[in-house]
């Protein structure tokens, strides 16, 4: 049994110390993962959530899976369940939109953290989560595949999507948003769409 199992079956038969232990050794990976899926300002709020959901379930724990993959299966739900409620209050998607409509994708010399987290929002929900779990948490494909609930290949495809997504967005030009930004004259209509039919 490795440490993190020993620490969380500890945990979960009331020893605190092993509960500091615990969550000392996970919370880096769950604070990252909280705030690459939905943003750094609510990961602090979004992991405090995960260990008040998975700390009572530790009682229950038993082993039989890797703890570190049970642990980030509760922090992408709750992930999930912020970015639910987010949507469908339309917020986020308002940002989004805002966000794509006013300046490129990349900005090169801007703080990476922020350019980093603005290309990630960007992405689908299910590709996001894969792509952070495998490339920037350091998860295996069949870790993030435990975690996502989802074959591993399906996992493979979503990671090779979001790079493409990624790829996609860093090399988008931002002269043609420039230039429609700067243009003259009301509404959207750029200089090379068609007349209005009469």
């Amino acid at each position: 049994m490795d440490e993190l199992t020993s620490l969380a079956r500890a945990a979960g038969r009331g020893d605190r110390d092993a509960l500091a232990q615990f969550v000392r050794h996970t919370q880096s990976d769950v604070w990252r993962l909280c705030a690459h899926l939905v943003d750094p300002a609510a990961a602090d709020d979004l992991a405090q959530e995960t260990y008040l959901r998975a700390i009572p379930a530790l009682r229950r724990f038993r082993g039989d899976a890797p703890v570190r993959g049970w642990l980030l299966t509760i922090a992408r739900r709750t992930c999930a369940a912020e970015i639910d409620a987010r949507t469908r209050n339309r917020r986020l998607s308002a940002r989004l939109a805002a966000e794509s409509a006013t300046g490129p994708a990349w900005v090169p010399g801007a703080d990476a953290q922020t350019a980093i987290g603005s290309l990630l929002a960007a992405l689908d929900q299910d590709r996001r989560a894969a792509f952070v779990l495998t490339q920037m948490i350091g998860c295996s494909y069949e870790e993030a595949a435990t975690v996502c609930g989802c074959p591993v290949g399906t996992i493979r495809s979503r990671v090779a999507r979001a790079r493409a997504d990624l790829d996609a967005l860093m090399n988008e030009p931002a002269a043609p948003r420039q230039a429609s930004a700067g243009a003259a004259g009301p509404g959207p209509r750029s200089a090379d769409a068609p007349p209005p039919a009469p």
